[in-house]
């Protein structure tokens, strides 16, 4: 089978979901489900999370990958979880007696499932992780909300949205204008990179695998998959965390020179608040290790990415989640943050295969 091969990228949550599954069963990989309660997929299929381990109990040092934070961008996550580290052994291969490998798959189901980057209540989940009673937010959104999600009903005017996004962009300089909207605002709850008000039923599960599973850990290696931002295919390692003075210096040892960092200016991403590396800092043990890295597959330019985003986020104001999925407009989405051609895919997995080998190789050379 070939790194091109389409059907490696499932074409709906629950094939991804059957696929991860039925692969972790024949690695022998340890299983562990939680079901988001109230809702079904649009198939009337369960949604849940899914954790699969390979390895001794209690392992000294632990890989983890994360699937899915970003619900649609699971699409991607779980093609290299699945075909790379499970049907192609790479996780049973980097197991040992003192290091195991975790798989969290599909962490926001419901976005997952219905072609969105948010959860079942327009939560952003990588900016959920915060302290609710004290929210950083970030008052530059409030003045582009408004332009990146208009009240009016109606048809979808994307030729007006298109203009409107463009002088918005000219007026603020696209870097201030991707500050304002991707570093997390928790006032309006119909908006983009909303961080919510309480933390979300996939933190909650989140912190509880962490707790459970990873907390024991002496060095985490953490993995978190998403897509949308940076050269398109070429998967950017950005530095996430580890809260030890070695850290930084740790994580470009592993990933090398290609290793960014939102915060010194050298990342497609600007600084974020609120992501999943800040739990497992939080959960880990007085004098444990985490290198923490978001692998950044770039799929189109930013334009157009924020116009996906916002004709999605004015697609559930205005439908039915069951109705929404089903229109035309959830193109947009699919190629902004999962497109469907196989030199991307085929990219995708050979950088995805190329971290997993670092990371794999940092814990192992770790002392």
């Amino acid at each position: 089978m070939s790194d091109e091969t389409p059907p490696d990228f499932a074409p709906d949550y629950a094939r991804a979901r059957a696929d991860f599954l039925a692969a972790a069963q024949e690695a022998g990989a340890r299983l562990r489900t939680f079901v988001l309660p109230g809702h079904r997929g649009p198939d009337g299929g369960e949604l849940a999370v899914d954790t699969a381990y390979l390895g001794p109990p209690g392992p000294a040092k632990l890989l983890v990958t994360v699937s899915g934070t970003h619900g649609i961008e699971g699409f991607c996550g779980s093609a290299c979880q699945t075909r790379i580290l499970l049907r192609e052994g790479v996780a049973k291969a980097a197991t040992g007696p003192t290091t195991g490998v975790l798989l969290v798959h599909g962490l926001n189901p419901y976005g997952f499932a219905y072609l969105r980057r948010v959860n079942e209540d327009n939560i952003d989940l990588n900016r959920n992780f915060v302290d609710h009673d004290a929210p950083p937010h970030n008052d530059s959104y409030d003045a582009v909300h408004g332009t990146l999600v208009p009240a009016e009903g109606g048809e979808f005017a994307s030729d007006e949205l298109v203009a409107n996004l463009t002088a918005l962009r000219e007026r603020l300089g696209p870097q201030h204008l991707q500050e304002a909207v991707t570093r997390g605002q928790y006032r309006h709850s119909d908006g983009l990179f909303y961080g919510g008000q309480a933390p979300a039923w996939s933190r909650r599960v989140f912190e509880t695998v962490v707790a459970e599973q990873m907390a024991g850990a002496a060095h985490i290696g953490y993995i978190d998959l998403h897509t949308g931002l940076g050269e398109r295919g070429a998967g950017e390692p950005i530095f996430r965390g580890g809260r030890d003075p070695d850290a930084h210096q740790r994580a470009r040892r592993w990933y090398g020179e290609a290793l960014t960092a939102s915060e010194e200016g050298t990342s497609s991403s600007t600084p974020i608040v609120g992501n999943t590396a800040t739990a497992v800092a939080d959960g880990l043990g007085a004098g444990s290790r985490l290198t923490a890295i978001t692998l950044e597959f770039g799929t189109q330019p930013g334009p157009q990415v924020l116009l996906a985003l916002c004709a999605d986020a004015w697609l559930h104001r205005h439908r039915a989640p069951a109705e929404a999925v089903r229109s035309d407009l959830k193109q947009l989405i699919r190629d902004a943050f999962c497109p469907g051609d196989a030199d991307w895919r085929g990219r995708v997995l050979r950088r995805a295969r190329e971290v997993f080998g670092q990371a794999i190789a940092g814990l192992a050379d770790d002392k």
